[in-house]
């Protein structure tokens, strides 16, 4: 879909009028590439549109948050997750209690992470996820495919998992590259090499097409960009068009509306994965703190996010060891930002984080 050398991050901090705070973060992958928002949109729906109607709101009161900026802001659901985490976490704050306590209590505190692998070459693929095996950082990994011949790409998978055997899982995210027709010979393809999973083979559109797919092949079907929130989770699941959930609180609006995907998902049968949009460690602590209350992750996570950056903007990062990722600790998202860092990556270079105060 797109190479990303450079990663961008909207980092928002709210200001409470009894002196707490709370910092949220809303990031998309590769800005317009791959969806409708960009970090300069989301700063914009933020400082135009939502700020001015959170001021003077009590803070306690999230959910009316959340239904305000539904009414007053239609779409833009990364730039209402960057708020939605930063009153969440601030709640957490004053009450002094991580955030997943908010969302029912934590039944687990780590989970199993995946990693990607994506330079397109069988041998170079290989040796990565040799490596990440060998050091216990990773048992799963998700090839990257779609932009060469569907045959081509399966020989491709085919060779990573016979060189890995039984020692790793592999997945596959096709990113809606391929057209139905080269969907039905794909997927037989990579069931008949060992791949236990493919992500969103074709157009999100396509539901028909999806289901056909889903009800067609052992292999699991994932669903991932036809998700946007709880209405789309719900359509998937009414059309049976997929086994599996790819779960982003960004692409679904935030910790609340993805609790609300997850719930439609166990209520369908569906498999749940926890999705990334790349984001860095706030976001994915913010994540980590709403999967850790889900008491079955059918297919893990790949909350890898801060792992794929060259620096961390976190003073205490997320920790990733024995093929898993460690659910924060402490009040609200269990984040506290390196404020060196930030001002040191801050792109407008004279600003602070966006603030929004309220009561």
């Amino acid at each position: 879909m797109a190479t990303m050398r450079l990663q961008s991050a909207v980092l928002v901090r709210i200001k409470f009028s009894d002196g707490s705070e709370g910092i949220g973060e809303g990031t998309t992958i590769g800005g317009l590439t791959y969806g409708p928002e960009s970090p300069e949109s989301i700063q914009s729906a933020i400082d135009t549109y939502i700020t001015p109607s959170l001021i003077g709101r009590s803070a306690d009161d999230v959910n009316g948050a959340l239904q305000l900026m539904d009414k007053l802001v239609r779409g833009n659901r990364i730039a209402k997750t960057a708020v939605e985490i930063a009153l969440w976490d601030g709640l957490g704050k004053r009450l002094g209690m991580p955030v997943s306590q908010l969302f029912g209590g934590a039944v687990v505190t780590k989970m199993p992470v995946a990693w990607t692998l994506a330079s397109g070459n069988s041998e170079t693929d290989i040796a990565e996820a040799l490596e990440m095996v060998e050091t216990r950082r990773h048992n799963i990994f998700k090839l990257k495919i779609g932009k060469r011949d569907v045959r081509d790409d399966v020989a491709h998978v085919a060779r990573i998992k016979e060189a890995l055997g039984d020692t790793a899982s592999i997945r596959v995210d096709i990113n809606q590259a391929w057209s139905l027709e080269e969907a039905r010979w794909g997927l037989k393809g990579l069931q008949d090499v060992g791949c236990e999973l493919v992500e969103q083979p074709i157009e999100a559109r396509y539901l028909d097409g999806m289901a056909e797919l889903t009800s067609s092949y052992e292999i699991a079907v994932m669903a991932d960009e036809a998700l946007n929130g709880p209405q789309d989770a719900l359509t998937v699941a009414a059309h049976h068009a997929a086994d599996v959930f790819a779960v982003k609180i960004a692409q679904s609006g935030g910790l609340k509306r993805a609790s609300e995907v997850i719930a439609i998902g166990q209520a369908a049968g569906i498999g749940l994965y926890a999705g990334t949009m790349l984001e860095t460690g706030l976001s994915t602590a913010a994540a980590l703190q709403l999967f850790s209350t889900v008491e079955k992750l059918h297919w893990g996570t790949e909350l890898f996010g801060p792992l794929l950056l060259t620096d961390e903007i976190l003073a205490n990062p997320i920790v990733y060891n024995d093929f898993c990722v460690e659910v924060p600790q402490g009040p609200g998202i269990g984040a506290t930002l390196d404020t060196d860092k930030i001002e040191f990556y801050r792109r407008d270079g004279a600003r602070s984080l966006n603030a929004a105060a309220g009561e």
